[in-house]
């Protein structure tokens, strides 16, 4: 069975979606505080992460932090408040997926499955052993690495999906909700602006130059492509 470290102070809570979680299937272990959290991070490392963001001491997101400077590990975060800019902080901080309180542990569980699957070899419906190759950028699916220049560019699982889909359709114009359905099954108008977030986040890892991208072009009032012209000048970036 596979661990999920379930992190949450309200003790009945805590215990509720353990109690879910482990009879569909996943071993768990509990922790009601962010610094018995980076502890369990540390020692026994989990391969999943459920991950309040109220939480005594430590708080999620500093625990969120701490974990994605050395773990690339799934995680979905839970919150009380529906505030768009806690979403969007848990995003940018490298969160797969974030559930508002109060939600259904029906609901928890599709989502691990959602974005667990994202985390599987081969996702993203490429050949089995089928490496893209576009300009100075390698796409590995198999393994689920993107290099530029030889090099790893370090994306979570979710950023990861949106680059596969821009290498697979060079200079086709992506949607916000476009890119939404490459890796969210329950895709709606409300999650539109996260695609703002992941997209920023690309760029701090992909481009030489964030402020001023070379690879990923923002079209005005519609969306985002793959420059078209990579494949021409790619060895010159």
């Amino acid at each position: 069975m596979k661990k999920i470290l379930v992190v949450e102070d309200e003790k009945k809570l805590n215990k509720m979606i353990c109690d879910y979680l482990e009879a569909v299937g996943w071993e768990t272990v509990s922790a009601f505080d962010g610094i018995t959290a980076l502890k369990i991070i540390r020692d026994e490392p989990p391969e999943f992460v459920i991950l309040d963001v109220m939480l005594p001491g430590v708080d999620g997101m500093d625990v969120l932090r701490r974990l994605r400077e050395t773990a690339a590990v799934p995680v979905i975060m839970l919150t009380a408040r529906a505030e768009e800019g806690d979403k969007l902080m848990g995003l940018e901080l490298g969160a797969d997926d974030y559930m508002t309180k109060p939600f259904s542990l029906k609901e928890l569980s599709a989502r691990i499955r959602a974005v667990e699957r994202r985390y599987k070899p081969g996702h993203g419906g490429f050949g089995k052993d089928q490496i893209i190759e576009y300009g100075d950028l390698k796409l590995d699916p198999v393994k689920r690495v993107l290099l530029r220049l030889g090099q790893e560019v370090k994306l979570t699982s979710v950023q990861f999906d949106i680059m596969a889909a821009f290498i697979k359709n060079p200079g086709r114009v992506f949607t916000r909700m476009d890119l939404l359905n490459v890796f969210q099954e329950d895709a709606y108008d409300g999650y539109e602006r996260t695609i703002d977030v992941h997209i920023k986040n690309i760029r701090k890892a992909l481009e030489p130059d964030h402020s001023h991208p070379k690879y990923i072009e923002t079209v005005w009032r519609v969306g985002y492509k793959l420059a078209e012209d990579l494949s021409k000048e790619g060895d010159a970036r």
